[in-house]
């Protein structure tokens, strides 16, 4: 069973577009884990353009399931990470410019960096991500600087759902179990894109935002929780089925 952690920064988004506590990124969390999200994630970025410093305490102190601090690899988030006590932390790269994440963290380059900031999230009992590109030595790498899971940045894949770059998420995926770590994967995934990802042997979960968000427009949040839950269940029983030889897609 693949879990699927919901991102609500857009809610905030939309929120801080006029100001005021409409709509509310907390009851969106609450919404979406009443209906099938398996976790929250939120990013909490060095300028506060989306999730804010109260968001991300009233997520821990109200949600149900596991909360997914997203953060840079910055003194200030580990210390605030270190004192909110949230379920896990991804730690992600991060531009003021950017529009949104553009890549994976440079593991490898970094790691004499990352590794005494891992090891502080730990020792305050928080599971550790990376988000890295597909690259086998990036996940080499985070193993090496202590985190626990990694999560494929799949950007790339949503740009280009081409055989070149699923073969780099398998390589990648394949790294990931051959170093004991966690697998996940996010950034760009959508009903149409996630089934080859979803069929990554030894993934655990996905982290999806934007597009679920957008949806909730169109549809509402439980009845696009419910599709990419679908989605990704079809993909994973249609790979398992496949490769038991159980016959072909209906």
């Amino acid at each position: 069973m693949i879990r699927l952690g919901v991102n609500i920064d857009h809610v905030a988004t939309v929120r801080n577009a006029r100001g005021g506590t409409h709509p509310d990124p907390v009851t969106a969390a609450l919404l979406a884990a009443s209906h099938g999200a398996d976790g929250i994630t939120a990013h909490l970025r060095e300028d506060r353009r989306h999730i804010r410093d109260d968001d991300m305490r009233r997520l821990k102190a109200e949600l149900p399931v596991p909360l997914n601090f997203e953060m840079a690899a910055t003194e200030e988030m580990v210390s605030l990470a270190c004192a909110l006590h949230p379920h896990a932390c991804c730690l992600v790269p991060e531009r003021r410019e950017e529009v949104t994440t553009e890549g994976g963290l440079d593991a490898l380059g970094l790691a004499a960096d990352l590794r005494p900031k891992i090891a502080r999230l730990a020792g305050a009992g928080i599971r550790v991500s990376l988000f890295i590109d597909p690259d086998p030595a990036q996940v080499r790498a985070a193993a090496a600087a202590g985190a626990q899971v990694v999560e494929l940045h799949t950007g790339a894949w949503a740009h280009d759902p081409s055989p070149a770059e699923l073969a780099r998420l398998q390589a990648a995926a394949a790294a990931a179990l051959e170093s004991g770590l966690e697998l996940h994967a996010g950034h760009g995934l959508t009903c149409g894109n996630v089934g080859p990802v979803a069929a990554l042997p030894g993934l655990r979960e996905l982290n999806i935002g934007h597009y679920i968000i957008g949806e909730a427009i169109m549809v509402g949040l439980p009845a696009a929780i419910a599709r990419m839950k679908q989605a990704i269940a079809f993909s994973r029983n249609f790979s398992e089925a496949h490769s038991n030889g159980e016959g072909e897609r209906p």
